[in-house]
């Protein structure tokens, strides 16, 4: 169970790159962020996949693969475009908060059977209760264009919590029911499937090379995607495997609070400001929700 705890934890804290990733690509478009970001962790994964190859690994069935290309959608391409677009409209804070919320929908609808509502009850209070108070406090995001951009944006990130909401407990379900299957190697799979979405994506709607390659901080550009690529796609999915496969769906959820606490983190970090002392209490509130939820698990 510890070695679930750690390695959930450690994919919230890569998870929460992601939200900082779009500010620092500056004016890239989604599209190009997305696809770069995907097409980098498609490559790492094919590369060792073949590796693997050699070794224990081993090669998807149809029905497999079918699985990987699906669940890419819902937790890679089609989520992150989503959050990218959101964090444009409405900066980074809101959309995290947004995201934050699925501790509460996946603990809500991947309860295990046996485990009493009183026991799941304090942790979901923090957890609401963190939220809420983060919330009514004024955001240092940059003023997005209007507030029709910004309840749109709203709106979008909505769409992606309902997005990896469904990834999380889909997920969850087929590692267990599939226990032969590696968290590296299940890691893979879902890597080319992603790397394959984000390639048809950049051909559809992305822009040509010598286009991105003129424009200013390029060279930025490509070290955030190999960044996302590598840390908050590949590796974070290993450890978020891991965890899956040793935690229940609804402890799994809560710990995906660790990834709105680190992408708040972040983006203080980023705009070189501290947090308010209700930003600190809220950060409390969610750390003690995670504490609660661990207990009631065991």
């Amino acid at each position: 169970m510890l070695t679930g705890i750690l390695a959930g934890l450690a994919a919230g804290a890569l998870w929460g790159l992601v939200f900082v990733a779009p500010r620092m690509a500056g004016s890239f478009a989604s599209v190009d962020l997305t696809s770069g970001r995907f097409v980098a962790y498609g490559a790492v994964a094919l590369s060792m996949l073949l590796w693997g190859l050699r070794g224990s690994s081993r090669r998807p069935t149809l029905a497999q693969a079918w699985a990987a290309l699906w669940l890419s959608v819902l937790g890679f391409t089609g989520y992150y475009l989503l959050l990218v677009w959101a964090i444009r409209d409405a900066g980074a804070e809101m959309p995290a908060l947004i995201i934050g919320t699925i501790p509460v929908w996946v603990m809500l609808l991947g309860k295990p059977q046996g485990l009493r509502w009183a026991a799941l009850a304090p942790g979901l209070v923090l957890t609401v209760a963190g939220l809420a108070l983060m919330a009514g406090v004024p955001h240092g995001d940059p003023a997005t264009p209007g507030a029709g951009s910004y309840w749109r944006g709203i709106g979008i990130a909505l769409v992606a919590l309902v997005f990896w909401t469904a990834f999380a407990i889909f997920n969850s379900a087929w590692l267990k029911r599939h226990p032969e299957v590696r968290a590296t190697d299940w890691a893979n799979w879902l890597g080319v499937a992603t790397g394959l979405g984000g390639l048809l994506l950049w051909l559809a709607g992305g822009s040509s090379l010598p286009a991105l390659a003129a424009q200013p901080g390029f060279g930025t550009f490509v070290a955030v995607c190999l960044a996302l690529g590598f840390g908050s796609s590949w590796l974070a999915t290993i450890l978020w495997n891991i965890a899956s496969q040793r935690l229940s769906a609804s402890l799994c959820g809560q710990l995906i609070v660790s990834e709105t606490l680190f992408a708040l983190v972040y983006s203080f970090a980023w705009d070189g400001r501290w947090p308010t002392l209700a930003q600190w209490a809220a950060a409390v509130l969610f750390t003690l929700g995670i504490l609660a939820s661990i207990k009631a698990h065991r």
